[in-house]
């Protein structure tokens, strides 16, 4: 199975854009086949858009916050 390890979201010239860190682990044995592994992805849909926009608010909202 691949678990989400971490997400990064940003804005660029390209657009909205995410970019995924996965580790690969075995189900039945709970070992880490891969470790680190990552994909790229520019958000299209308005619908996911929309929810990363909100996750870069809400940082925002920290930052604004120090």
């Amino acid at each position: 199975m691949n678990i989400v390890t971490s997400v990064t979201v940003w804005n660029d010239a390209v657009g909205m854009r995410a970019s995924i860190t996965y580790s690969e682990v075995d189900s039945e044995t709970g070992k880490i086949i891969a470790d680190n592994k990552r994909i790229d992805r520019v958000i299209t849909d308005r619908e996911t858009k929309a929810l990363m926009q909100d996750v870069l608010d809400k940082a925002q909202e920290y930052v604004d916050g120090i």
